[in-house]
């Protein structure tokens, strides 16, 4: 796949415009007030992080132009769901939406074909759900999916199973600042709720070696099971920076209780 090219569907990547994070944030509360003119100027101006994404799959057999436009309907999404108030910054919340995207493309376009209607049915229920969880708060049952799009739940749970694709809990997702997020980070994990080692042990004296906020993150993630990106959007912090902290307090706890 040739990423180094000048121009990816018609646009010259060598004078794509750099947005400085003052103008950043003028034009997203543009964006909120409905103006278009700003939307269309702020995907414009992180049409540079999709580039950056679309060179992260370079053993893929996909043209440069298909990537880009795919990577570009995940950066249209990121805007769109963004919540400025969470105190994440754009890029942050951006990237894992544009490789995402890309991944679905890929994965529908790989050997093991699925017929049209199942991905129809798929990317119906997909979107209902969000729809749904952006309305209501709360990510909907399949019930309610099914009663959003008129298709049976057999049928929902049918097409969203055959276009999945097998993958490795230690699958890299994302990295920022040198830590690599995993498939496993962003799993809830029931174990952790009923049968981990935490719950066997008395860890009473290992979190008093933790501060405040380490305290607090490993009780979400190994006593209630939330997921990373769950923990982050609760303290308003990256997923990053609840991976770097998790790590950090483990391995307080871990040498408190094996000194």
């Amino acid at each position: 796949m040739a990423l180094y090219k000048v121009e990816i569907c018609g646009v010259n990547t060598s004078k794509l415009p750099l947005l400085k994070n003052e103008e950043k944030e003028a034009l997203f509360e543009k964006i909120k007030e409905g103006d278009m003119e700003a939307r269309e100027q702020y995907i414009k101006g992180n049409l540079r992080l999709v580039l950056s994404v679309i060179k992260r799959f370079p053993n893929s057999n996909e043209n440069a132009d298909d990537l880009f436009q795919i990577g570009c309907i995940g950066l249209i999404k990121a805007i769109d769901n963004f919540d400025a108030s969470m105190n994440v910054k754009f890029s942050t919340y951006a990237v894992p939406m544009i490789i995402g995207e890309i991944r679905r493309f890929l994965r529908d376009n790989n050997s093991i074909r699925v017929s049209r209607s199942l991905r129809d049915t798929a990317y119906k229920a997909i979107y209902a759900k969000e729809t749904l969880t952006k309305k209501n708060l709360k990510e909907p049952t399949v019930q309610e999916i099914s009663q959003e799009i008129g298709i049976s739940k057999e049928d929902i749970v049918f097409a969203l199973d055959a276009i999945q694709s097998p993958v490795s809990l230690y699958d890299p997702v994302y990295s920022e600042g040198g830590d690599t997020l995993y498939v496993m980070d962003q799993i809830s994990d029931k174990k952790n709720k009923e049968e981990n080692w935490v719950e066997h042990m008395s860890l009473t004296e290992a979190m008093k070696r933790l501060n405040e906020r380490e305290n607090y993150i490993i009780r979400l993630r190994f006593f209630e099971g939330k997921t990373q990106m769950e923990v982050a959007e609760e303290i308003g912090i990256s997923q990053a920076q609840v991976s770097r902290l998790e790590k950090g307090a483990l391995r307080t706890m871990k040498a408190y209780l094996t000194a």
